[in-house]
């Protein structure tokens, strides 16, 4: 199949091989090379790299969005376009250009941060409104519902998923 979105996936990139939700992530990315998706993310380890070695381990396109104020030695080894930015700033807008969709995994503040600005973006309408936001898992469910509280508009811009079986379906049904 071939490959015609693009889905910006954001996640830990303190996860570890063998931890549940760096073999969820990897899971992820298989799932949606196999579904004739390629992906974006920041490029790193943690569900970065989990999810860049499912996605290329079944021949899908992965592009890394890394950034030189890191002090690291390069993006992982599953990256096969690299696009290096400046600052974080420049690495969050390049991945929230070039998603389709954006997957938010659980995470830290990098990944709050990055679901912070992409949902912002949607709610005010300077993201295509056809660009579907995924939260994976119960990790942002007392997030999504205390914003919900706050604003009850923000709810119309994402979708809950559990499963990677889930944020597949989603996406086909909003992309294809």
């Amino acid at each position: 199949m071939d490959q015609k979105y693009t889905i910006t996936v954001f996640g830990n990139s303190r996860a570890d091989e063998g931890q549940p939700a760096f073999q969820e992530a990897e899971r992820l990315g298989q799932m949606l090379a196999r579904g004739g998706y390629g992906i974006a993310n920041g490029g790193y380890g943690g569900t970065m790299l989990a999810t860049a070695r499912g996605a290329a381990g079944a021949g899908g396109p992965v592009i890394g969005v890394t950034c030189r104020a890191f002090k690291r030695s390069g993006p992982n080894a599953y990256i096969t376009r690299e696009i290096s930015t400046e600052n974080l700033t420049e690495r969050l807008t390049a991945l929230i250009e070039l998603g389709d969709a954006y997957v938010v995994l659980p995470g830290g503040t990098g990944t709050l941060l990055e679901l912070a600005d992409v949902w912002e973006h949607k709610n005010k309408g300077f993201a295509n409104p056809g660009k579907p936001i995924i939260l994976v898992g119960q990790f942002w469910k007392p997030l999504a519902e205390m914003m919900a509280k706050a604003d009850p508009r923000s709810e119309q811009s994402i979708r809950m998923a559990d499963t990677p079986e889930q944020v597949l379906q989603l996406l086909n049904e909003t992309l294809k």
